[in-house]
């Protein structure tokens, strides 16, 4: 694995058209997250450069564009309040709770690039749609909502969504006309601006030159709540700060950070591919992006991921290599560096009409629309989520989602698995649901309910569960003389299930039945052997295909019945029964 991204000079005039065109896009979005953080627009100019600097040079896919996004500016946000959280003895906020802010960005860099160390990038993005998308419209909601107080003309309220939600019916007996025009005419260009015009000037930067010239010319500088001064030169390092009564909060909202970073642009990398018709390196990303996220935190930049609309503006613009993302690194740096003033006029109620867009956006309409039809537990599921995300708490969101998305999930796959798991033969004979495709000869056999052989009927991976079907077959074991057990169709036999399914044979074993293994796979076999089914069935009976144990089985019932034996199998006080 090289170190840099993939980097060429092949097209070097779709590599820096494509930066440019990022650019234009970039700059509005980050100046509406810094600002809509409350960490400051510089905040968002800096972690616009330096994660989409570190991303471009280190990553793994190279029309990638990272800067800020929604997502990962709300839950920072959340990051803010919580650290900033003023003391209740003095009411002052603590001195070091914005560094901590940034560490906690460090710190979700680092465990990003630990992520890609270890090789979880293809683990990342395997969540249930209904979470992501739960967790995602939620994150949309709360931008809308928070957003709000500043489209009115006012200061975010302390107390996030709550805060807010309790302040808006004051704030619109004050709303400020001018600043609430200044944020409804930004919003009617991002949503009505013709598809032809999008061409020519991305609608994000038209919604922010016409906002700060109306605003400038008719209301006055001054008169209105606009960035203010940005600093310029290099950015202040910020060493990473920890305190004792606050760092575990941070350790969990660095990972929270962490995952949704990695899955936001593990996702955008899967959409470049669609467009590139490439495969991008996930692990390889997951470093870039943590180095990224490490060096934003460390100046004091917002925390960013891969970002779908710069990246597909970038791709469309003629882009290959990451040197379209340098390009946009190094000139969003010029603004930083040399023209920061003209950005210090711009209304805050523009910027908020943008993020509020961008809200709107990040919520899953389509699938909000059709969720109901395609899975009322899986709608019930992604509803619970967007509630937890908006009024709880983002990680027990997330958490909670998980886990009852999983559990109906294993619910589910059980219910598969035990249909699978059945006895045929015996007293019974054969029942129109066979298992496997049984050659003729086999059939006959099992037809046959004189003989008193049956088949232990197992396919596809079995986990856990399987285990509780294996439980209740132990009472369907009655008139058997012989069993035979096919792990043929079996890849992968779970503990709980090889547990059950050595009980089952111990069952058979008290009941004088004698047991055949066969077709064992690779790690079945190995499973079996550790468990110690070598003591329990002896080797002889561990044969290769299902016809060889049956026609075995049948030829031992046959030799017991011309011996005048009842039992085949060990009994319950044989050795072998009480072995293991």
């Amino acid at each position: 694995m090289t170190l840099f991204n993939r980097i060429t000079f092949d097209h070097l005039k779709g590599d820096l058209f494509g930066g440019v065109t990022a650019t234009v896009v970039s700059l509005p979005m980050a100046l509406a997250f810094g600002v809509a953080s409350g960490a400051g627009a510089e905040a968002g100019l800096y972690g616009a450069v330096l994660v989409g600097l570190f991303a471009a040079l280190f990553g793994g896919t190279p029309t990638l564009i990272s800067e800020p996004t929604g997502p990962m500016t709300v839950v920072f946000t959340a990051v803010i309040m919580t650290l900033m959280a003023p003391d209740p003895a003095t009411g002052l906020p603590p001195e070091n709770g914005m560094a901590m802010a940034f560490t906690t960005v460090m710190l979700a860099g680092l465990f990003q690039i630990v992520f890609g160390v270890l090789k979880l990038g293809r683990y990342v993005t395997l969540m249930p749609h209904t979470v992501i998308s739960g967790f995602m419209s939620g994150i949309g909601i709360i931008l809308i909502i928070i957003q709000l107080p500043a489209l009115l003309g006012f200061a975010s309220p302390a107390g996030g969504v709550m805060g807010s939600l309790t302040a808006l019916p004051g704030f619109l007996t004050q709303v400020k006309p001018g600043e609430l025009l200044l944020g409804a005419l930004a919003l009617a260009i991002l949503f009505l601006m013709p598809r032809r015009w999008r061409r020519y000037a991305p609608p994000q930067l038209v919604a922010l030159v016409l906002g700060t010239l109306l605003a400038v010319w008719f209301l006055g500088s001054g008169s209105y709540r606009a960035i203010g001064e940005i600093p310029t030169g290099l950015p202040q390092i910020q060493l990473p700060t920890f305190s004792a009564a606050e760092w575990r909060t941070m350790v969990i909202d660095a990972l929270v950070l962490a995952m949704l970073g990695s899955i936001d642009a593990l996702l955008t990398s899967v959409v470049a591919d669609s467009l590139t018709r490439t495969q991008h390196n996930s692990d390889k990303e997951l470093m870039g992006q943590g180095l990224g996220n490490l060096a934003s935190g460390l100046f004091g930049g917002l925390p960013g991921a891969g970002a779908t609309m710069g990246t597909v503006v970038n791709i469309q613009s003629g882009a290959v290599s990451a040197l379209s993302g340098l390009t946009r690194a190094l000139l969003l740096a010029v603004v930083v560096f040399g023209a920061s003033g003209l950005v210090e006029d711009i209304p805050k109620a523009v910027l908020a009409g943008i993020a509020i867009k961008v809200g709107i956006d990040i919520i899953d309409w389509g699938f909000l629309r059709r969720a109901h039809r395609v899975s009322r537990r899986g709608a019930l599921i992604m509803y619970a989520v967007i509630v937890m995300t908006v009024f709880v708490d983002l990680i027990t969101a997330v958490g909670i989602g998980l886990f009852v998305a999983n559990i109906l999930t294993i619910r589910r796959l059980a219910d598969i698995q035990s249909d699978e798991v059945r006895i045929v033969g015996g007293p019974d004979g054969l029942p129109d649901a066979e298992c496997g495709r049984l050659t003729a000869h086999e059939r006959r056999i099992l037809s046959d309910n004189s003989n008193g052989v049956g088949l232990l009927c197992l396919s596809g991976p079995l986990t856990f569960g399987a285990a509780q079907a294996l439980q209740r077959l132990q009472t369907q074991l009655d008139g058997l003389r012989a069993l035979a057990v096919d792990l043929s169709g079996v890849p992968h036999l779970g503990v709980s299930t090889s547990v059950a399914l050595e009980a089952l044979v111990r069952e058979a074993h008290r009941r004088c039945i004698r047991v055949y293994v066969s077709g064992l796979q690779a790690q079945p076999r190995e499973r079996c052997e550790r468990l110690g089914f070598s003591a329990l069935v002896p080797k002889e009976d561990w044969v290769e295909s299902r016809e060889q144990a049956l026609l075995r089985a049948l030829a031992d019932v046959q030799q017991a019945e011309a011996e005048g034996t009842t039992a085949l199998g060990p009994c319950n006080g044989d050795e072998s029964a009480q072995a293991v």
